[in-house]
């Protein structure tokens, strides 16, 4: 047998020890050699020793416990040879041994008594071998079993008919989910591709899957890393052995929540195991199977006894102790899986293989079972779950023995051969492992693509209905006076944070890349300050079209990628005259852009500031009011004064005064006129009554530029962005449900962040994304077909292999800058249907008669003005269609 093990080197250069190395060791599966280069750094030097009774391996270790225990001090040894073999701390006489030992076929081992040297007495007390070796045992079965207890959960999901749409809803997008539990969610979805549940069936067991195995992977993930730290390094300390203390401690953390978790996946694939086994049809299998039934209820039981061994060794410090009492309970979750598998097995396919067995003995009854066969066969439509299935029961086939015809000897054979699937040391294990792989890995490939959450794709018919509007926006920013600016599409994280208040949350930081921290951007309006202050610039009126990005909840109209439009003016003019045109542009806009009544709600950042000073709000929550002051939009003031409250630690009847504030809004001349009535409030606040004279003069030009009647001046506006300093506005469409469409307003401190100099500005930024939706939705309404392409003219060759043909023809209308296309197909429906579906308004055409005559024919195709123009020179035609398209 020994001839046919796999061979384990230690001690090679650059070679690492790894968990599956110790678990075939310890298995018996694997001979251990040790690299020559590292038999030749073992000491030469005749050094004094230690006469000690044994290795110092603990009693009431498995077999495969103690093997595992002396790979890792034989691994230790060779590590402590690091040095020139005159320094080394041992001799090649004890690692021999130990290996004579590893390699031997024995059952037990018996060391007896060894001589150790000083140096060689520190490796074996010092080195904590038979805690890494147990370690590196559960490390192994734990990464193995998270690796194939996703199918077996899956095949229960087939046989319980439970709804699994909690599994997509897991991951919210905003990169606040659990990653592991969102894998195994993903892995399931893999396995069940094509799954025809009847979703109506809340399930627990079924439910609780990507939680329970989620957090088995997490804690696994994290003994890996420890066992492999752990196999790899040095006896801490040297020839004192001092400086070793806290590794049993810290090895016993890492295996503490790994208990739970095992004793959760257990009790969990019970529980499905035993519906499992209840819902099996056939009642003579169900019968056969009965000692299974048993079998898994008395390892219930053992699991949670095992599971109070393992936190008592915890609790009285003894980690070998209970890393074996974890190992035992990891061994028996291990069975329970596998009952689990036959469970599901049987019930999903057993009445077929049952059939079969039966043969002709009793026809009628093999007929109902063909037909309950036929049901269960329909039941398994997932991909992932078909294929497993099918391995097993091709198994079960392959290795079926010559029967004697008992129908119940087959059954336990089948049992048998399939726990042998699930047990990591059984010979199809590895078999089984690989193709639960192939299925995830191959299906990972298949799998339909999805949107991050978020986010969009634009069709043909959309991006017509985008670039028309972006033309709109830039004619209007250029129209008054703008020049445009790009900036990276991710800053410093410096740059952004600690400009967007409460919102600063929703920035998206991007990995650390050569030594600096990231975030992509969050709007425009921050890069452009930046840009400003960077370059010195004093005066700059500047427009900017890009994507921005927020880690935000998707809904309605509010995405995480979206573009805006903004333009902004940086610099000192006319007071308020900046302000003014931003306001004017943003109406110019919603006016051009025909999409349906809409209003601007304006407001002054200086007036909240005296509003608030007024109801006595402490000016160092002013900022943070004005967030909650913000959602009275979407929320009640009862729900905004309730955040005031006991959130934000208002009183009650300073949220109270607040709130009688709130309430005005108006027509912009009518409400300023009230606000600045003799005895006003406002009026004797020195930040009010200053808002109060800059809004009168913006108002007056509104007035004067026939645009006010879309104003409305709402004292509730607060905007929570931190770096608002004056007026503040924002547009919302009515009888859209999309949020704000539009929005700005004055930032003058927010460039000298950057910089030395302040430069006043002001700016509005256009939701475009929000825009999109509610053009597309008046399209619909309208029943309007968008043009997808500006084609006008279709060069048709109705015959095949005349592409030189239409090359030559549509190069000319290219040269003469006409939008055309070519088709070459002897179809002449195909021709007709594309120019149809295109909305193109000309073909020129050429069939038989044309070739024949050296000419084309010229067709219009726009509805009522139909035209034909035939004999057509192919020298004069792209002349006669240009005067066609200009007419």
């Amino acid at each position: 047998m020994a001839a046919e093990r796999s061979s384990i080197t230690l001690g090679g250069k650059g070679s690492s020890f790894t968990s599956p190395s110790v678990y075939k060791i310890a298995s018996g599966v694997a001979n251990v050699r040790i690299d020559s280069s590292a038999i030749e750094r073992f000491s030469t030097r005749n050094a004094p020793s230690i006469k000690r009774s044994s290795l110092g391996i603990p009693e009431g270790l498995t077999n495969e416990e103690t093997r595992a225990s002396l790979a890792v001090i034989l691994n230790k040894l060779i590590l402590s040879t690091s040095g020139p073999p005159s320094s080394s701390t041992a001799r090649s006489v004890l690692p021999v041994k130990i290996l004579d030992i590893l390699n031997s076929e024995a059952e037990s081992f018996g060391s007896g008594e060894i001589d150790v040297t000083e140096g060689e007495n520190i490796v074996l007390e010092k080195s904590f071998a038979s805690l890494i070796g147990l370690c590196s045992i559960i490390d192994h079965k734990s990464t193995t079993l998270s690796q194939i207890v996703d199918s077996v959960a899956a095949l229960s999901v087939e046989v319980t008919k439970a709804d699994i749409a909690s599994f997509s809803s897991l991951d919210s997008g905003d990169g606040n989910g659990d990653k592991d539990v969102i894998g195994v969610a993903g892995d399931l979805k893999v396995l069940l591709n094509g799954y025809k549940g009847t979703g109506k069936l809340e399930i627990e067991e079924i439910s609780k899957i990507p939680w329970i195995h989620g957090k088995f992977r997490f804690v696994v993930k994290s003994l890996h890393s420890d066992a492999r730290r752990e196999l790899n390094s040095g006896v801490k300390g040297g020839k004192t052995g001092s400086g070793n203390t806290g590794i049993g401690e810290a090895l016993g953390t890492s295996l503490a929540p790994l208990s739970t978790a095992i004793k959760n996946l257990g009790v969990c694939s019970y529980l499905r195991a035993k519906f499992c086994f209840e819902s099996i049809g056939n009642e003579n299998l169900r019968n056969g199977l009965s000692e299974v039934f048993e079998k898994s209820s008395v390892e219930f039981e053992n699991l949670k006894n095992s599971y109070k061994l393992a936190y008592t060794a915890h609790l009285e410090e003894d980690y070998i102790r209970f890393a074996h009492e974890l190992n035992e309970s990891l061994g028996i979750v291990w069975r329970i899986v596998g009952l689990e598998a036959v469970a599901a097995f049987f019930a999903l396919a057993g009445g077929e293989l049952f059939v079969q067995k039966r043969g002709d003995a009793d026809k009628e009854d093999s007929k109902t079972d063909k037909k309950k066969k036929k049901n269960e066969k329909k039941a398994v439509v997932g991909k992932g779950t078909s294929i497993v299935l099918q391995f097993i029961k091709d198994k079960l086939v392959s290795n079926e023995a010559t029967s004697d015809g008992d129908l119940m000897n087959s059954l336990k054979q089948w049992v048998e051969q399939i726990l042998n699937l699930f047990n990591p040391a059984g010979h199809g294990f590895d078999s089984f492992s690989d193709k639960v792989k192939e299925i995830v890995e191959s299906n990972e490939n298949r799998r339909l693509p999805k949107l991050p959450k978020g986010t969009r794709d634009f069709a043909k018919e959309q991006m017509a209905v985008r670039e028309k509007a972006f033309a709109i926006i830039q004619n209007v920013f250029k129209r008054h006076g703008a020049t445009a600016l790009d900036t990276p599409v991710f800053e410093l994280r410096e740059t952004l944070m600690g400009k967007y208040g409460e919102d600063s949350k929703l920035v998206y930081d991007i990995a650390d890349q050569g030594g600096e921290l990231c975030s992509l951007r969050y709007d425009l309006t921050v890069p452009f300050a930046r840009y400003v202050a960077m370059n010195g610039i004093t005066s700059f009126k500047r427009y900017q079209i890009a994507k921005v990005y927020r880690r935000d909840n998707p809904s309605k109209g509010r995405y995480r990628e979206f573009y805006q439009c903004d333009f902004d003016i940086a610099g000192l003019f006319e007071p308020m005259g900046p302000d003014f045109e931003i306001v004017k542009i943003l109406t110019e806009l919603l006016d051009e852009l025909e999409i349906g009544d809409y209003e601007v709600k304006l407001n002054h950042r200086k007036l909240l500031d005296g509003m608030l000073e007024i109801c006595g709000v402490p000016p160092e929550k002013f900022r943070t009011i004005c967030s909650s002051i913000d959602k009275l939009d979407k929320q009640s003031f009862e729900q905004v004064k309730k955040e005031m409250v006991e959130e934000k630690g208002l009183s009650s009847e300073i949220a109270d005064r607040i709130g009688n504030f709130v309430k005005e809004k108006g027509a912009p001349l009518e409400l300023l006129s009230k606000l600045k009535q003799e005895g006003s409030e406002f009026l004797a606040n020195q930040s009010s009554r200053e808002a109060l004279d800059e809004l009168s003069i913006m108002f007056e030009a509104l007035e004067r530029s026939k645009c006010s009647h879309r104003i409305v001046f709402d004292l509730s506006l607060a905007r929570g962005l931190d770096y608002y300093t004056g007026v503040i506005f924002e547009a919302v469409c009515i009888g859209a449900e999309v949020g704000s469409i539009g929005a700005g307003g004055r930032y003058d401190n927010l460039i000298g962040m950057f910089g030395t100099k302040q430069v006043p500005a002001v700016g509005m930024s256009l939701g475009i994304e929000r825009v999109f939706n509610i053009m597309e939705e008046l399209n619909e309404k309208k029943n309007q077909v968008i043009r997808p392409t500006e084609t006008q003219v279709l060069v048709s060759i109705m015959k095949d292999n005349k592409l030189a043909l239409a090359a030559e023809l549509v190069s000319q209308l290219w040269k003469a800058k006409i939008n055309a296309e070519y088709l070459v197909s002897k179809r002449k429906s195909k021709h007709f249907d594309r120019a149809k579906e295109s909305g193109i308004p000309w073909m020129v055409m050429v069939d038989d008669e044309e070739l024949s005559k050296d000419v084309v024919t010229l067709k219009k195709l726009v509805k009522g003005s139909e035209k034909e123009m035939k004999d057509v020179s192919k020298d004069s035609f792209v002349g006669d269609l240009l005067k066609e398209l200009s007419s």
